[in-house]
């Protein structure tokens, strides 16, 4: 056999491969009604809907099986942290549960303890959901800061935002920093400073492309802004 049409019939291969395992994830409806049902609260629909998920089985996420169940749980947990916080919970409280399950993730030492794990992720975020939400901010703050979080990788502005909730820049502005304490900025700052933290323990991107991926102007004014944030530079934390 020639090597172009060794090539071609191994791409071939490759690609049936790529279309078989595609057809075996969890159809986006059904994933898109969980994360609805864990908004709303709805720990019987929630539980219905993950088991019928976990009908198919995992997409390989790395070559060593312990690995691939760590990667998929950590996507599921940040899943799970959107749809609380577009359940009423605050970023701010989302966020470190978030952060403290991953931790807990990769201590695993076992493909055991991550089953147990995952089983009972989904119950613990629905209790979370339901303590927390009594939210302290009014519906348009709730609404921006929601959009935030969905937007957050793109290059969002005061309009955009005010835009979205049916108000005016100014007005937004004004409840903004008199409902949580700082500016539409600042916040938005914050926000991403909290999510590249993943990117710097998960992932070996480099740091000046964590910068650009996060919007930030250049990598020394992002690396300036975590460290007022976390009292350490970027690679200080991801040397943590």
């Amino acid at each position: 056999m020639s090597n172009l049409l060794k090539q071609k019939t191994e791409d071939h291969e490759i690609a049936l491969q790529i279309e078989e395992e595609d057809y075996m994830q969890p159809s986006y409806l059904i994933e898109k009604q969980l994360l609805e049902a864990i908004k709303q609260g709805n720990q019987l629909l929630a539980e219905q809907l993950s088991y019928s998920i976990k009908q198919n089985h995992d997409a390989q996420l790395a070559d060593d099986p312990l690995r691939s169940k760590k990667n998929h749980i950590i996507s599921t947990c940040a899943l799970f942290t959107k749809a609380i916080i577009d359940g009423g919970v605050q970023p701010k409280k989302a966020y470190p549960l978030r952060d403290s399950y991953i931790r807990k993730i990769e201590k695993a030492k076992h493909l055991e303890e991550l089953e147990n794990f995952e089983q009972m992720m989904l119950q613990y975020y629905i209790d979370f959901l339901r303590q927390e939400i009594t939210s302290p901010y009014s519906k348009v703050i709730n609404q921006s800061i929601s959009f935030i979080h969905d937007y957050l990788l793109h290059d969002l502005t005061l309009d955009m935002i005010a835009d979205h909730c049916y108000v005016s820049p100014s007005y937004l502005s004004h409840l903004f920093k008199k409902e949580v304490g700082i500016s539409v900025v600042q916040f938005i700052n914050q926000k991403r400073i909290e999510e590249s933290k993943y990117f710097l323990l998960q992932t070996p991107i480099p740091i000046s492309d964590i910068a650009t991926l996060f919007q930030f102007c250049n990598q020394s004014y992002y690396t300036s802004l975590f460290k007022k944030h976390t009292g350490k530079t970027p690679k200080e934390y991801r040397g943590t």
